[in-house]
């Protein structure tokens, strides 16, 4: 099923996609970090993050779609707009991202030996500095306090915005780069 939107950005679901892959009418492009694509991604994409996409490298073959996903959909349709915004007429990109063609019950490349999900590297890292701030609010002075507030309110911000500062930073750091 194909749902139309702003600027040609057309919402294709999993079976849509399924059946261009394997009628080969598909550029599939996988907009996510470079260490959640080496974890697990659909066979077949390719590899260019929304933190570095460069339009100009979006070259679909004659008679095929460009698809863009991601975890969400969300950075699917921020590197939907860049492209818009350099040219391209018409986007497609998967209606809820990764967990909807897994739902769907298709097959994803899944590498044990990548990084652990970004996802997961927030939750430690913000968990850890709520918990230090906590800690040293209670026991050294309560001005440490300050940080874990300052951790609240950039999760708060994140789930409200869909962007990640802490998220971002982490997916900068070498071993979230390896493909």
């Amino acid at each position: 099923m194909v749902l139309a939107n702003a600027n040609n950005l057309q919402e294709i679901d999993a079976q849509t996609l399924k059946q261009w892959l394997d009628n080969q009418q598909v550029m599939l492009i996988d907009v996510r970090e470079p260490g959640e694509y080496a974890s697990e991604h659909i066979p077949g994409a390719k590899l260019m993050p929304l933190s570095n996409l460069n339009p100009t490298g979006v070259k679909p073959e004659t008679n095929q779609q460009v698809v863009l996903y991601c975890q969400s959909g969300n950075r699917s349709k921020q590197a939907a707009q860049k492209l818009f915004e350099s040219g391209v007429e018409s986007v497609n990109h998967l209606q809820g991202g990764l967990p909807t063609w897994k739902s769907a019950g298709y097959q994803t490349q899944v590498n044990k030996n990548a990084p652990i999900s970004l996802f997961r590297q927030v939750q430690i890292v913000a968990g850890t500095l709520v918990f230090t701030g906590t800690v040293l609010g209670a026991f050294v002075s309560p001005w440490f306090l300050i940080l874990s507030g300052f951790v609240g309110a950039g999760l708060v911000f994140a789930g409200v915005s869909g962007t990640c500062a802490m998220g971002m930073l982490l997916a900068k750091l070498p071993y979230n780069q390896r493909v």
